[in-house]
């Protein structure tokens, strides 16, 4: 089932999002197929929970979608589940980052290069191990959205300033975007 994507000015953005248990929580394979359904139709490469509207620890990162340009993620989907981020590299990367819940905006973002990550998978196994690349940026990226941070509140006040009007509008529900959207009122 496609579900719809939670827009910027949606207050569960920014909240901080709770551990779930693996166990207990209802449907949660449901939960993450129809994740990776609605991501796929919305053609981007990560998907937190947040931005469906569930303020839980949980995301999905399908780097699939790029294998044709970059063969090393042909295969690719993984779900991580009440993620933490261990250790992070000293060095850093920028790279244009977008967001499915900020739509029509991209911006230059600067990360660690590196990060030691432990999750669990989507059977339950715990995982800890380091990425680096593209998948250390997509995950922290999505990892971000868990702690009600988004990608633009890494800019600098000058780029914030910038965007600052299409934010506004974005928040007041103008906007456009090719996938299925929760109105903003």
């Amino acid at each position: 089932m496609i579900l719809p994507m939670y827009i910027f000015g949606q207050p569960v953005l920014r909240k901080v999002a709770e551990d779930i248990d693996f166990e207990t929580y209802p449907n949660l394979k449901e939960l993450i197929d129809n994740m990776f359904e609605t991501l796929r139709r919305s053609e981007g490469v990560g998907l937190a929970a947040p931005q469906i509207g569930l303020p839980i620890r949980l995301f999905i990162i399908d780097l699939d979608a790029i294998s044709e340009d970059e063969p090393q993620y042909k295969g690719y989907f993984h779900t991580f589940i009440n993620p933490e981020i261990l250790e992070e590299s000293k060095e850093t990367t920028s790279m244009s980052e977008g967001c499915l819940s900020i739509p029509g905006i991209n911006e230059s973002v600067k990360r660690p290069a590196k990060v030691l990550v432990n999750y669990l998978d989507e059977n339950g196994q715990e995982q800890e191990r380091w990425l680096e690349g593209f998948e250390a940026r997509v995950f922290q990226h999505e990892y971000d959205h868990l702690d009600g941070k988004l990608f633009v509140d890494h800019l600098s006040p000058f780029r914030k300033q910038l965007i600052k009007s299409k934010l506004l509008a974005m928040s007041k529900g103008k906007f456009s975007a090719h996938y299925k959207c929760k109105p903003n009122h």
